[in-house]
């Protein structure tokens, strides 16, 4: 089963258990990735909310650490989203 051996047996709801494959799928060999919000919901056919609750769950879960990023301008980007399972 691999990496995913933890999130098949924890009681996790199904988008959490989507959003923690399409991550580690996204992420390079450090585990990190920066999909924005909208690019999420739009590959995972799931709305913004959905996906800010997937999200969510993974992190008070332990899956996943999320790190707010910032343009040059102080503007709002991406976040950074770790793996951490």
């Amino acid at each position: 089963m691999g990496y995913f051996g933890t999130i098949y047996t924890d009681n996790l709801p199904h988008r959490a258990k989507t959003a923690y494959m399409y991550l580690r799928d996204r992420a390079n060999k450090e585990g990190a990735c920066w999909p924005g919000i909208n690019r999420i919901a739009s590959d995972l056919d799931m709305s913004r909310s959905t996906v800010k609750r997937a999200l969510e769950d993974l992190i008070q879960n332990g899956y996943i650490e999320k790190e707010l990023r910032y343009r040059g301008n102080g503007s709002y980007s991406s976040n950074l989203y770790t793996i951490l399972k």
